[in-house]
């Protein structure tokens, strides 16, 4: 990888964070919209890159239904060719019971449940409403925490929905406050329209913290859509957040909204933490490198510009 020596400069901000851990989620978000299936083997190479490169949390796969997202249907046989990567969580997304059974039966530690902030986000995504899915996932929270794993909770159009417009920040507030009660250990925010922006994230956590859930159990989960991934990002650990949700190479968007563009690469993340001296454990030319290379296997170029920058050959 090419680059500038020194750069970016390290210059500490006051108020923020001094370590921020990189939740990954390329191979599960970001792969999940891909048309074309990827092999099995791209895919467990794609994870043991991004842990090469010095990430700790790498989400590898949902055990959802093969029919709802067929680019994932290959979790049994990736599971295993990977889990017993050294020093490295594998969260697993699971939808339901049946779900978690496989999870179980392959020995995840981790996972994860996906719920909604909104009524028509959570119709297009599990067929129910708010309350059906989150009596849903209780059971499945209940029985991962018996079972000694730890459980995060997604929520999903917590900034804005393509159908509904603008959602009420206390709404989103209450539907956090119910996952957490239920057993999860931490939230993700998802922004999965990139509709979000520095001010609303602001509102949100402070809402959040004010009724009692601290920062530290928060993460975020932002897209690009609009360009406020990054300014999004930098108001969040200003507010405390110390775990941030992003994907190598910048891959992803979401099936069920059409208007969701790619996640915010890790590469501009880490670009941006590296200059704030905010420590990640990151090698940032691995990991461009493992982007490059996830690119040719896809055939197409990689939205992140800081990848695009690093990989420029004069």
């Amino acid at each position: 990888m090419t680059g500038i020596e020194g750069l970016p400069m390290t210059l500490r901000a006051p108020g923020l964070p001094p370590r921020v851990r990189i939740h990954e989620v390329g191979p599960r978000d970001g792969l999940q919209n891909e048309k074309a299936v990827v092999p099995v083997e791209v895919k467990a190479e794609f994870i043991r890159r991004l842990a090469g490169a010095g990430l700790t949390t790498v989400e590898a796969t949902s055990f959802v239904h093969p029919k709802w997202v067929p680019q994932l249907a290959d979790a049994e046989q990736l599971f295993p060719m990977v889990g017993d990567l050294p020093g490295v969580r594998l969260p697993v997304l699971v939808p339901n019971d049946r779900g978690l059974d496989r999870a179980l039966g392959l020995g995840a530690r981790e996972i994860a449940v996906f719920a909604s902030a909104t009524e028509s986000f959570a119709k297009a995504n599990l067929n129910r409403t708010v309350d059906e899915a989150l009596a849903m996932f209780e059971p499945v929270v209940t029985r991962a925490v018996e079972h000694g794993l730890r459980v995060r909770g997604y929520l999903s159009m917590c900034f804005g929905d393509p159908w509904e417009g603008p959602v009420p920040v206390d709404h989103v507030v209450a539907v956090c406050r119910r996952l957490l009660d239920m057993g999860c250990d931490e939230l993700s925010l998802g922004d999965t329209i990139g509709a979000a922006t520095a001010g609303h994230v602001r509102a949100l956590l402070t809402a959040l913290n004010d009724e009692g859930v601290p920062s530290t159990r928060i993460a975020v989960h932002f897209h690009d859509t609009y360009g406020q991934a990054l300014a999004n990002t930098l108001s969040a650990l200003e507010c405390g957040v110390t775990t941030v949700d992003a994907s190598a190479g910048g891959l992803g968007g979401c099936p069920y909204a059409k208007s969701a563009t790619g996640n915010l690469a890790t590469e501009d993340l880490v670009w941006m933490l590296d200059g704030l001296g905010i420590e990640t454990g990151v090698d940032l030319g691995r990991l461009t490198a493992t982007s490059v290379w996830m690119a040719e296997q896809l055939g197409r170029p990689s939205p992140s510009r800081t990848v695009r920058a690093l990989s420029h050959k004069e």
